[in-house]
């Protein structure tokens, strides 16, 4: 039998962190009516698990690239089983809502770091395609939770999913521990400029305009992708449909992110320009958003129906390929080798505070417009900042060239 190699095991370790992000969006009907959670705290709920990332991102990446990156990852899913089984004994809103942000900051440990310590346990030649594929770490365990989520909580209540996930957890944390090679001694950067080695880090990240531009871009893709996927259960619950079958549709929309993820990483294996990537990436979201939520004066029907659906798939699939192509670009941006997790931890910095702000801005719209046909608003204006970073990618990259 084959060998699973120890970047396959960082990858896994990120599905199951990201099992959490998507638990949340099949349980929000049964916790509206168990815990009395409102519309507004639901997008509260989905967002907070962004919050330590939104707060927290370049402080952690500076002390991971410190500490060591498998220390951080094992430290990540360890928060993550303790909050998910905790949380699973909350009796008012906000409990469940501290505990969201702790998983928040279990997720934040758990995904950050693991760029790098993949960096670190691939060949360059298969750098690319191993991006790629850790790029699919979110869809696939949001879809995951998506599909399995809904049978979980029927059988057995929203609180054993909680139980179940943190275990989850912990087994991916027993497998990092095994699998994965142990830090080595820390990389010491040299310099002639005095300080420690921290704030001279935190300079060189900060004063990279190409960092700037990817952290950015990560926050207009983020925002609009968890808001849309967060609330397709409810959007499809609102239109009537079974919730098996708003389970499943919402499942596939999420796992289908995967396929762009992955072509993104072969793509940029075959010389296909990031920012090319990312400019299909964002007008296929923008597009899609408004062919999915856009009212449409005069026409029903199956037919219809279809055609939104297929909408949000599209902006799911092609949308994957700008979180593969980012992370790529982190990691050959960082302007040194022990900047990597600095420069990622400031990605997810950006891309957690797109998180937190698109499912509130969406449930705000949808309370004020009286549904749900305002979205394509929210989502497309951050498609248009996505295809203006984009360019400005494009125009870097081509001045660094030789």
């Amino acid at each position: 039998m084959r060998r699973i190699e120890p970047a396959t095991w960082v990858v896994l370790a990120g599905v199951a962190a990201a099992l959490h992000v998507g638990k949340l969006p099949p349980a929000l009907p049964v916790l509206r009516d168990a815990l009395g959670i409102t519309l507004l705290e639901a997008g509260f709920a989905l967002s907070l698990v962004q919050l330590a990332g939104m707060t927290l991102g370049l402080a952690v990446g500076l002390a991971a690239d410190a500490l060591g990156l498998r220390r951080t990852l094992l430290c990540g899913l360890s928060v993550l089983a303790c909050a998910s089984i905790l949380g699973g004994w909350a009796r008012e809103p906000w409990q469940l809502l501290s505990l969201r942000a702790f998983e928040g900051l279990g997720f934040l440990l758990a995904s950050m770091p693991a760029p790098g310590l993949i960096r670190r346990l691939v060949t360059p030649a298969r750098l690319n395609a191993a991006l790629g594929a850790w790029g699919a770490y979110m869809p696939l365990g949001t879809a995951l939770s998506l599909l399995l989520g809904p049978a979980v909580i029927t059988v057995a209540g929203w609180q054993a999913l909680w139980w179940l996930l943190g275990v989850v957890a912990l087994m991916a944390a027993a497998a990092v521990a095994y699998a994965v090679p142990p830090d080595g001694a820390r990389a010491v950067m040299t310099s002639s400029t005095a300080g420690p080695q921290w704030l001279l880090r935190l300079r060189l990240t900060l004063s990279a305009r190409a960092c700037w531009l990817v952290a950015l871009c990560f926050a207009a893709y983020s925002s609009q992708w968890l808001a849309v996927i967060g609330f397709l259960p409810s959007v499809y619950a609102d239109a009537g449909w079974a919730g098996t079958a708003a389970a499943f549709a919402t499942a596939l929309v999420a796992a289908v992110n995967m396929i762009g993820n992955i072509a993104s990483g072969r793509l940029l294996q075959r010389g296909v320009a990031p920012s090319t990537l990312l400019g299909w990436g964002f007008a296929a979201m923008g597009v899609g958003a408004v062919v999915a939520f856009a009212p449409l004066q005069g026409l029903s029907g199956p037919g219809v129906t279809a055609l939104r659906y297929g909408a949000v798939v599209a902006f799911s699939m092609l949308g994957g390929m700008i979180p593969g192509t980012l992370f790529s670009l982190a990691v050959r941006v960082a302007p040194g080798e022990g900047t990597v997790s600095t420069t990622v931890g400031w990605m997810q910095q950006w891309s957690s505070l797109g998180q937190f702000a698109g499912p509130p801005l969406v449930a705000w719209l949808a309370v004020h417009a009286g549904g749900w046909q305002w979205t394509w608003a929210a989502t497309g204006t951050c498609s248009i900042i996505g295809l203006v970073l984009a360019g400005a990618i494009a125009r870097l990259l081509r001045g660094a060239r030789p």
